[in-house]
């Protein structure tokens, strides 16, 4: 009987890898692709040039406003290579 379950085991596990195996390749495919596309580019530009905005509506200084604007900017950038790896 605990040969049975062993095969089992085996088995069953055997499919989850093949399942996750054709799931994963196709999830980080579809997150490239919202990363990456045409869409993502000009949503990152709104919410950039949005944030540099209100800075600058709430009185930071226009070079202190880019500054936290280009550090905005490539904390999403970074937060992209994060979700590449």
């Amino acid at each position: 009987m605990t040969e049975f379950k062993k095969d089992s085991d085996v088995k069953e596990i055997g499919e989850i890898l093949d399942t996750v195996s054709e799931k994963i390749p196709k999830i980080i495919s579809g997150l490239m692709s919202t990363l990456y596309s045409a869409e993502a580019g000009k949503n990152m530009g709104q919410a950039v040039g949005s944030f540099y905005k209100e800075l600058l509506e709430s009185g930071i200084p226009q070079e202190v406003a880019l500054d936290m604007a280009k550090d905005y900017m490539l904390s999403l950038k970074d937060l992209s290579r994060v979700i590449d790896k």
